[in-house]
């Protein structure tokens, strides 16, 4: 992490991503659903519900409490689902700006708060590039959190790797860039492809 992003807030970090995430959000159509993304188990219907539950239940645990995993619930039943995220995600950057967000450590994850908020950092921004790839757009994440997500996936892929969170590192080129870097260490073939229709 560059020093010019070691001390920025993280809600501004969480802002930019979703700024850079909407576009991806916005543009999936009711075609794209059923077709794979570079999470095997999950389809874009899938993910898209995922994140939406990732972004919802991270607000909860901003204030320290435990959010209930159990079930994923449907959010594209709803016709408006695409504003609902873009309200739960600003949400999501406000509940860790609130006074002591970052204090403590989270009784749900047993983890200092500091690490569950670039937890959702990262969630962020990896899910909207596998979103992207699924639904075969472009994605071009916020500089600033990739730079703050750099040292964050190293120090986290051991642990993330053991409870199947993250696949085995791809192996990319000496020149690739931040992202792809970041993409490869969670286990993420930067060079995935939405397959072809036959």
């Amino acid at each position: 992490m560059s020093e010019e992003v070691k001390d920025v807030p993280v809600e501004e970090l969480l802002t930019e991503a979703t700024t850079a995430a909407l576009p991806v959000i916005d543009g999936i159509a009711d075609t794209d659903l059923d077709a794979p993304t570079p999470c095997a188990e999950f389809t874009v219907r899938d993910l898209a519900n995922h994140l939406h539950q990732v972004v919802v239940n991270f607000q909860a645990l901003a204030r320290r409490e435990t959010p209930d995993w159990s079930t994923t619930p449907d959010a594209l039943a709803d016709p408006g689902w695409k504003r609902g995220f873009a309200g739960e995600a600003a949400k999501l950057a406000e509940a860790w700006s609130a006074p002591g967000a970052l204090d403590g450590v989270s009784p749900g994850f047993g983890m200092p708060q500091p690490v569950v908020a670039r937890m959702v950092l990262l969630d962020l921004t990896l899910h909207a590039w596998d979103l992207a790839r699924g639904t075969g757009r472009e994605f071009v994440p916020a500089p600033r959190a990739v730079d703050a997500l750099r040292g964050f996936v190293d120090d986290m892929a051991p642990t993330a790797r053991q409870m199947g969170v993250f696949g085995e590192e791809v192996q990319v080129p000496e020149d690739a860039g931040a992202f792809e870097c970041v993409l490869a260490r969670s286990g993420r073939d930067p060079r995935w492809e939405r397959p072809s229709k036959e």
